[in-house]
């Protein structure tokens, strides 16, 4: 994005933090935002497709949008967590910690229950004007599976999950995110697995070569968001993180497809 709508998306997300659009809302017209902000509405739209994707819009009909309302769901408080009583462990090495954990559930004996420590990790979905996803189709000898994947990889010593993103991003593909925003965190199997997965998403990127990682690039391509639920069909997406991102993004298109947010 230029200087212009830059600085449009800014303004925008400043209205989201301080509850000028709150939960709920429904976004001013178009016609209201390109009077008020002094933008274009090719430009506006931009923007407003930015912020769908991040999750912090949503698409209400062809050129309406709406602010992500509040859960109508509460939990409750008061029920017991299990309890733990110790740990031990059974195998280590750089990439995979294996433990014994000793627990005991509420009105279940306690029990000993394996416990997998992985990596830490960030994966990014950068978007073109064109609606394309930038992927790698690549060869996962675990799985003895071709596919498309987000690229992506382990936080390092001393780095933001977001400074990773990037930089898994131009190693693995060879183009640079313009800008990259936090859209969520989980956990791919949490009920043994822990390994914090954090994906972002981006709108726009810059060639600046080739892949410099060997081992991690394979084919790159912009992948069109209106080819995902074929590519889901055929299982040709891998990864819990390529799936949580991308379904993210085009639940948050609306019913219309990924021509909404335009």
């Amino acid at each position: 994005m230029g200087p212009k709508t830059t600085k449009v998306y800014e303004t925008l997300r400043e209205w989201l933090a301080t509850g000028r659009l709150a939960p709920g809302d429904k976004v001013p017209s178009e016609r209201t935002l390109v009077e008020e902000l002094s933008i274009g509405r090719t430009a506006l739209r931009q923007v407003l497709a930015r912020l769908v994707a991040e999750g912090a819009l949503e698409v209400r009909g062809r050129s309406s949008y709406r602010v992500p309302g509040e859960s109508s769901v509460t939990p409750p408080a008061d029920l017991p967590a299990w309890t733990i009583h110790g740990k031990r462990n059974v195998y280590t090495n750089r990439w995979v910690d294996l433990e014994l954990w000793d627990v005991e559930p509420p009105g279940v004996d306690r029990f000993e229950h394996h416990v997998v420590k992985l990596q830490h990790v960030a994966i990014s979905a950068v978007l073109d004007e064109q609606d394309r996803v930038l992927m790698l189709w690549r060869y996962r000898f675990v799985a003895d599976q071709w596919g498309w994947e987000l690229p992506g990889g382990i936080v390092d010593p001393g780095e933001s999950a977001e400074q990773t993103a990037a930089r898994e991003v131009e190693e693995e593909t060879g183009w640079r995110p313009d800008s990259l925003s936090h859209l969520v965190t989980f956990q791919p199997m949490v009920g043994m697995v822990d390994s914090p997965h954090e994906v972002f998403v981006g709108r726009g990127a810059q060639h600046v070569g080739d892949p410099t990682d060997a081992e991690e690039a394979g084919h790159v391509a912009w992948v069109p968001l209106s080819d995902v639920p074929a590519l889901m069909a055929r299982n040709q997406l891998l990864g819990s993180g390529t799936l949580v991102g991308l379904l993210h993004i085009m639940a948050h298109r609306g019913l219309g497809g990924p021509t909404a947010a335009r």
